[in-house]
């Protein structure tokens, strides 16, 4: 089922046939160090996968869809939205490597902002971020703003919380 597209994305829902490309992404230690997360092992993706196909997205605060480039009709990474520990609604994305530095991780990006705002009646969004993962900085300077930062014990980096309002979203006019 499709959430939303982009100009070159389409956001839906994760299918099991997407096992075999999503463990390209959770197996790669390129795509998960900077998030910090652990690699996963193909049982373990598989059940990450699971997990998010068996969750109820209309009764979830976590919704985690899948990201499919439009021209090849297949997955290229996950977008989500989930609650913050301060219990706020927030962003989060992550791409197969083969797909960095392409522009699709600002443009998912501009797709949440607006999909929180626009669908989910949402008045403030944050997205938190390990402040060495430079990429993902670069992309959330772009639309939000900076207010703290603070270690993540879970992930055992220091994370940096953006946010974003609705009212200063729509003066980007994006």
């Amino acid at each position: 089922m499709t959430i939303f597209q982009t100009e070159r994305l389409l956001i839906r829902t994760l299918k099991k046939e997407d096992s075999v490309d999503y463990f390209d992404m959770m197996g790669n230690p390129n795509v998960m160090n900077p998030i910090p997360r652990d690699v996963m092992t193909k049982e373990e993706s598989n059940d990450h996968l699971n997990k998010f196909l068996n969750t109820e997205p209309t009764t979830s605060d976590i919704k985690v869809w899948a990201i499919e480039l439009k021209s090849e009709n297949n997955f290229i990474g996950l977008c989500a939205f989930l609650k913050n520990n301060e219990n706020e609604d927030e962003i989060g994305y992550r791409l197969r490597e083969k797909y960095w530095k392409k522009g699709y991780g600002t443009e998912v990006t501009v797709g949440l902002l607006n999909y929180g705002f626009d669908q989910m009646k949402m008045d403030k969004i944050t997205a938190d971020v390990d402040t060495r993962n430079l990429n993902s900085v670069k992309i959330l300077e772009k639309f939000m703003t900076a207010k703290k930062e603070f270690f993540n014990e879970a992930d055992n980096c220091t994370d940096r919380r953006y946010e974003i309002r609705k009212k200063n979203w729509l003066q980007h006019g994006i």
